[in-house]
């Protein structure tokens, strides 16, 4: 699991799980455009089912990052700006 992820803030509204995605969107938004929940998943210990369900929460969300569902190709790919 990667030590990134566990340095978040609090954001009201979300599970852990969510604030972990979060975290991680955040960390690496300004350096990959294109993320894969299954990748994501490796990770931070998750299933790529679980990135995906929580993803939703934070794409309808109003964060620092926009998360837009791209595409599926061997795992749901999701285009994140910052």
């Amino acid at each position: 699991m990667s030590t990134t992820a566990d340095v978040s803030v609090e954001v009201p509204d979300l599970s852990e799980k969510q604030q972990r995605i979060l975290a991680y969107l955040r960390e690496h938004a300004d350096e990959q455009t294109y993320f894969k929940s299954r990748l994501i998943a490796d990770e931070l210990g998750m299933s790529a089912k679980e990135v995906g369900t929580n993803m939703t929460a934070i794409a309808e969300g109003d964060f620092t990052v926009d998360v837009e569902k791209w595409g599926y190709s061997s795992s749901t790919t999701w285009m994140v700006t910052s």
